[in-house]
Protein backbone atom coordinates (compact mmCIF):
# COMPACT_ATOMS: atom_id res chain seq x y z
CA UNK A 1 0.00 0.00 0.00
CA UNK A 2 1.23 3.23 -1.21
CA UNK A 3 0.35 6.61 0.71
CA UNK A 4 -0.32 9.34 -1.81
CA UNK A 5 1.88 12.52 -1.12
CA UNK A 6 1.74 16.29 -2.13
CA UNK A 7 3.12 16.66 -5.54
CA UNK A 8 1.81 20.34 -6.06
CA UNK A 9 -0.04 23.13 -4.18
CA UNK A 10 -2.17 25.78 -5.31
CA UNK A 11 -3.38 29.06 -4.19
CA UNK A 12 -6.91 30.61 -4.95
CA UNK A 13 -6.55 33.51 -7.19
CA UNK A 14 -9.38 36.23 -6.73
CA UNK A 15 -11.22 36.92 -9.70
CA UNK A 16 -15.44 37.33 -10.62
CA UNK A 17 -17.46 35.53 -12.51
CA UNK A 18 -21.18 34.83 -13.99
CA UNK A 19 -22.57 38.80 -13.17
CA UNK A 20 -20.21 40.25 -11.11
CA UNK A 21 -19.64 37.34 -8.28
CA UNK A 22 -16.69 37.84 -6.24
CA UNK A 23 -14.97 34.67 -5.75
CA UNK A 24 -12.21 32.35 -5.48
CA UNK A 25 -11.08 30.09 -8.50
CA UNK A 26 -8.94 27.57 -7.20
CA UNK A 27 -7.76 25.61 -10.72
CA UNK A 28 -9.35 26.23 -14.05
CA UNK A 29 -8.39 26.59 -17.49
CA UNK A 30 -4.85 26.34 -17.47
CA UNK A 31 -4.10 23.40 -15.05
CA UNK A 32 -7.02 21.19 -16.70
CA UNK A 33 -4.03 18.69 -17.93
CA UNK A 34 -3.53 18.23 -14.18
CA UNK A 35 -6.75 18.18 -12.89
CA UNK A 36 -8.16 15.26 -15.46
CA UNK A 37 -11.21 14.90 -15.24
CA UNK A 38 -11.75 18.08 -13.34
CA UNK A 39 -11.97 21.54 -14.91
CA UNK A 40 -12.50 23.97 -11.98
CA UNK A 41 -12.73 24.75 -8.65
CA UNK A 42 -14.44 27.73 -7.50
CA UNK A 43 -14.76 28.85 -3.66
CA UNK A 44 -17.44 31.70 -3.21
CA UNK A 45 -17.87 33.08 0.26
CA UNK A 46 -18.42 36.70 1.24
CA UNK A 47 -20.49 38.12 4.19
CA UNK A 48 -21.48 41.70 1.62
CA UNK A 49 -24.03 40.84 -0.38
CA UNK A 50 -23.42 43.38 -3.14
CA UNK A 51 -20.16 40.92 -3.58
CA UNK A 52 -22.37 38.07 -5.02
CA UNK A 53 -26.33 39.03 -5.47
CA UNK A 54 -26.23 39.78 -8.97
CA UNK A 55 -25.54 35.97 -9.04
CA UNK A 56 -25.05 33.90 -12.55
CA UNK A 57 -28.48 34.44 -14.49
CA UNK A 58 -29.60 32.80 -17.52
CA UNK A 59 -26.27 30.31 -19.31
CA UNK A 60 -26.25 27.52 -21.13
CA UNK A 61 -23.80 24.40 -20.45
CA UNK A 62 -22.77 21.09 -22.51
CA UNK A 63 -20.68 18.36 -22.50
CA UNK A 64 -19.43 19.04 -18.52
CA UNK A 65 -21.09 18.19 -14.85
CA UNK A 66 -21.57 20.98 -12.16
CA UNK A 67 -21.80 20.22 -8.82
CA UNK A 68 -22.46 23.29 -6.31
CA UNK A 69 -22.29 22.77 -2.43
CA UNK A 70 -23.60 24.75 0.12
CA UNK A 71 -21.88 25.74 3.23
CA UNK A 72 -24.05 28.63 4.44
CA UNK A 73 -26.56 30.80 3.14
CA UNK A 74 -28.72 29.94 0.36
CA UNK A 75 -28.64 29.89 -3.99
CA UNK A 76 -32.03 29.85 -5.55
CA UNK A 77 -31.93 27.82 -9.31
CA UNK A 78 -33.85 27.32 -11.90
CA UNK A 79 -33.54 25.37 -15.87
CA UNK A 80 -34.77 24.39 -18.58
CA UNK A 81 -35.92 21.05 -17.41
CA UNK A 82 -38.36 22.63 -15.41
CA UNK A 83 -36.22 22.36 -11.98
CA UNK A 84 -36.60 25.33 -9.51
CA UNK A 85 -36.32 25.81 -5.98
CA UNK A 86 -33.21 26.60 -3.33
CA UNK A 87 -30.67 25.01 -1.98
CA UNK A 88 -29.96 25.40 1.24
CA UNK A 89 -26.53 24.92 3.88
CA UNK A 90 -25.41 21.57 3.07
CA UNK A 91 -27.31 20.30 0.15
CA UNK A 92 -25.47 19.66 -3.52
CA UNK A 93 -26.74 20.53 -6.71
CA UNK A 94 -25.31 18.01 -9.25
CA UNK A 95 -26.41 18.93 -12.30
CA UNK A 96 -25.04 16.85 -15.82
CA UNK A 97 -25.41 19.40 -18.72
CA UNK A 98 -25.09 16.24 -21.15
CA UNK A 99 -26.38 17.97 -24.42
CA UNK A 100 -27.21 20.88 -23.55
CA UNK A 101 -28.86 22.48 -20.44
CA UNK A 102 -29.66 26.58 -19.79
CA UNK A 103 -29.79 27.39 -15.71
CA UNK A 104 -29.39 30.30 -13.47
CA UNK A 105 -28.01 30.41 -10.66
CA UNK A 106 -28.62 33.22 -8.13
CA UNK A 107 -26.89 33.07 -4.34
CA UNK A 108 -29.02 34.42 -1.50
CA UNK A 109 -26.75 34.68 1.57
CA UNK A 110 -27.98 33.83 5.03
CA UNK A 111 -30.36 36.04 7.46
CA UNK A 112 -27.01 37.76 8.67
CA UNK A 113 -25.88 38.07 4.56
CA UNK A 114 -23.33 34.91 4.73
CA UNK A 115 -22.66 33.54 1.83
CA UNK A 116 -19.93 30.18 1.38
CA UNK A 117 -19.51 27.45 -0.68
CA UNK A 118 -18.23 25.97 -3.96
CA UNK A 119 -18.60 24.65 -7.22
CA UNK A 120 -16.95 22.10 -8.85
CA UNK A 121 -16.92 21.23 -12.86
CA UNK A 122 -15.92 17.86 -13.64
CA UNK A 123 -15.69 16.81 -17.60
CA UNK A 124 -17.95 14.21 -19.09
CA UNK A 125 -16.21 11.89 -21.84
CA UNK A 126 -16.23 12.50 -25.52
CA UNK A 127 -19.16 9.40 -25.53
CA UNK A 128 -21.13 11.26 -23.01
CA UNK A 129 -21.11 14.26 -24.07
CA UNK A 130 -24.30 14.52 -26.07
CA UNK A 131 -26.31 12.52 -23.41
CA UNK A 132 -29.81 13.42 -22.10
CA UNK A 133 -29.26 16.07 -19.38
CA UNK A 134 -29.91 15.19 -15.79
CA UNK A 135 -30.76 17.51 -12.72
CA UNK A 136 -29.90 15.76 -9.20
CA UNK A 137 -30.71 18.12 -6.18
CA UNK A 138 -29.31 16.36 -2.47
CA UNK A 139 -30.41 17.97 0.64
CA UNK A 140 -28.08 17.98 3.69
CA UNK A 141 -30.26 15.22 5.30
CA UNK A 142 -29.20 12.78 2.25
CA UNK A 143 -26.00 13.03 3.06
CA UNK A 144 -24.25 10.31 5.52
CA UNK A 145 -21.89 11.42 7.73
CA UNK A 146 -19.04 8.86 9.08
CA UNK A 147 -16.87 8.78 12.45
CA UNK A 148 -13.76 7.24 12.12
CA UNK A 149 -13.26 7.68 15.71
CA UNK A 150 -9.89 9.33 15.53
CA UNK A 151 -11.33 12.79 15.73
CA UNK A 152 -12.87 12.70 11.77
CA UNK A 153 -16.23 13.17 10.83
CA UNK A 154 -16.82 13.03 6.79
CA UNK A 155 -19.54 13.59 5.22
CA UNK A 156 -20.13 11.58 1.93
CA UNK A 157 -21.66 13.54 -1.02
CA UNK A 158 -20.27 10.81 -3.74
CA UNK A 159 -18.34 7.20 -2.83
CA UNK A 160 -17.75 5.27 -0.07
CA UNK A 161 -16.11 5.54 3.61
CA UNK A 162 -16.08 2.38 5.63
CA UNK A 163 -19.04 1.00 3.88
CA UNK A 164 -21.07 3.66 3.86
CA UNK A 165 -22.20 5.37 0.16
CA UNK A 166 -22.71 8.51 -1.09
CA UNK A 167 -26.44 9.98 -1.72
CA UNK A 168 -24.93 10.65 -6.04
CA UNK A 169 -24.14 7.29 -7.85
CA UNK A 170 -24.06 6.49 -11.85
CA UNK A 171 -21.08 9.17 -12.22
CA UNK A 172 -19.35 7.98 -15.19
CA UNK A 173 -16.15 9.36 -13.68
CA UNK A 174 -16.72 7.39 -10.59
CA UNK A 175 -15.76 10.59 -8.36
CA UNK A 176 -15.11 10.22 -4.61
CA UNK A 177 -16.68 14.03 -3.26
CA UNK A 178 -15.76 14.26 1.03
CA UNK A 179 -16.26 16.96 2.76
CA UNK A 180 -13.59 15.93 6.32
CA UNK A 181 -13.72 17.61 9.63
CA UNK A 182 -10.64 16.89 11.44
CA UNK A 183 -10.85 17.88 15.51
CA UNK A 184 -7.35 18.97 17.19
CA UNK A 185 -4.95 15.86 16.60
CA UNK A 186 -7.28 13.93 14.34
CA UNK A 187 -6.42 11.48 11.61
CA UNK A 188 -8.01 10.66 8.46
CA UNK A 189 -7.49 7.40 5.70
CA UNK A 190 -9.02 7.15 3.03
CA UNK A 191 -8.65 4.14 0.16
CA UNK A 192 -8.52 5.83 -3.16
CA UNK A 193 -8.05 3.56 -6.12
CA UNK A 194 -4.66 3.59 -7.76
CA UNK A 195 -4.91 5.99 -11.13
CA UNK A 196 -7.54 8.35 -9.59
CA UNK A 197 -6.68 12.22 -10.38
CA UNK A 198 -7.20 12.92 -6.37
CA UNK A 199 -6.67 16.13 -3.99
CA UNK A 200 -7.57 17.93 -0.71
CA UNK A 201 -8.37 21.38 -1.07
CA UNK A 202 -7.86 22.75 3.04
CA UNK A 203 -10.76 25.67 3.63
CA UNK A 204 -10.73 25.65 7.58
CA UNK A 205 -7.66 25.19 9.56
CA UNK A 206 -4.42 23.74 8.47
CA UNK A 207 -3.66 19.78 7.54
CA UNK A 208 -0.77 17.64 6.70
CA UNK A 209 -0.65 15.27 4.19
CA UNK A 210 2.74 13.45 4.50
CA UNK A 211 5.70 15.76 5.69
CA UNK A 212 4.05 18.99 3.87
CA UNK A 213 1.84 21.05 5.96
CA UNK A 214 -1.19 22.97 4.09
CA UNK A 215 -2.40 25.84 4.77
CA UNK A 216 -6.08 27.39 4.59
CA UNK A 217 -7.34 28.17 1.50
CA UNK A 218 -4.25 25.64 -0.35
CA UNK A 219 -5.25 23.21 -2.36
CA UNK A 220 -2.95 19.97 -3.09
CA UNK A 221 -2.48 17.95 -5.93
CA UNK A 222 -1.69 14.74 -5.21
CA UNK A 223 -0.07 11.89 -6.44
CA UNK A 224 -0.82 8.30 -7.37
CA UNK A 225 -0.92 5.62 -4.54
CA UNK A 226 -3.62 3.81 -3.16
CA UNK A 227 -4.59 5.87 0.29
CA UNK A 228 -4.14 9.03 1.33
CA UNK A 229 -3.95 9.92 4.96
CA UNK A 230 -4.54 13.46 6.26
CA UNK A 231 -3.37 15.08 9.95
CA UNK A 232 -4.39 17.86 12.17
CA UNK A 233 -2.64 19.88 14.60
CA UNK A 234 -5.07 22.16 16.41
CA UNK A 235 -7.93 20.91 13.83
CA UNK A 236 -9.05 21.06 9.91
CA UNK A 237 -11.78 21.28 7.49
CA UNK A 238 -11.00 19.86 3.88
CA UNK A 239 -12.77 18.91 0.65
CA UNK A 240 -11.33 15.50 -0.72
CA UNK A 241 -11.93 14.79 -4.50
CA UNK A 242 -10.93 12.12 -6.98
CA UNK A 243 -12.07 11.06 -10.33
CA UNK A 244 -10.75 8.91 -13.30
CA UNK A 245 -9.05 10.64 -15.48
CA UNK A 246 -9.94 10.87 -19.18
CA UNK A 247 -7.13 11.58 -21.28
CA UNK A 248 -9.59 13.03 -23.84
CA UNK A 249 -8.34 16.58 -25.53
CA UNK A 250 -10.34 19.58 -23.95
CA UNK A 251 -11.72 22.39 -26.16
CA UNK A 252 -13.21 25.12 -23.80
CA UNK A 253 -15.69 27.68 -24.65
CA UNK A 254 -16.95 29.09 -21.80
CA UNK A 255 -20.03 27.36 -20.53
CA UNK A 256 -19.10 25.29 -23.12
CA UNK A 257 -16.69 22.29 -22.98
CA UNK A 258 -16.37 19.35 -26.09
CA UNK A 259 -13.30 17.68 -27.27
CA UNK A 260 -12.65 20.16 -30.62
CA UNK A 261 -12.97 23.93 -31.44
CA UNK A 262 -15.49 22.84 -33.98
CA UNK A 263 -17.68 21.61 -31.62
CA UNK A 264 -17.75 24.41 -29.10
CA UNK A 265 -18.44 26.40 -32.15
CA UNK A 266 -21.42 24.76 -32.94
CA UNK A 267 -22.70 24.38 -29.75
CA UNK A 268 -22.38 28.20 -29.50
CA UNK A 269 -24.48 28.67 -33.28
CA UNK A 270 -27.19 26.63 -31.63
CA UNK A 271 -27.35 28.43 -28.61
CA UNK A 272 -27.20 31.83 -30.76
CA UNK A 273 -29.87 29.91 -32.85
CA UNK A 274 -32.26 28.80 -30.49
CA UNK A 275 -31.89 25.51 -31.03
CA UNK A 276 -29.39 24.28 -28.60
CA UNK A 277 -32.16 22.10 -26.49
CA UNK A 278 -33.45 18.94 -27.88
CA UNK A 279 -37.15 20.91 -27.27
CA UNK A 280 -35.56 23.83 -29.87
CA UNK A 281 -34.41 21.50 -32.35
Amino acid sequence: MTTRTVEEVFKGRDTSDGAGVRLKRIFGYHQVPLFDPFLLLDEFGSDDPSEYVAGFPWHPHRGIETITYVLTGDVEHGDSLGNSGVIEAGDVQWMTAGRGIVHQEMPLGDADGVMRGFQLWANLPAAHKMTAPRYRDVSAGEVPEVEQGRGATVKVICGEVDGVTGPVGDVVIEPLYLDVSLGPGGAFDQRVERGLTAFVHVFEGEAAIGDRLVARGTLALLGDGDTVAVNAGEGARFLLVAGRPLGEPVAWGGPIVMNTREEVDEALEEYRAGTFLEEDG
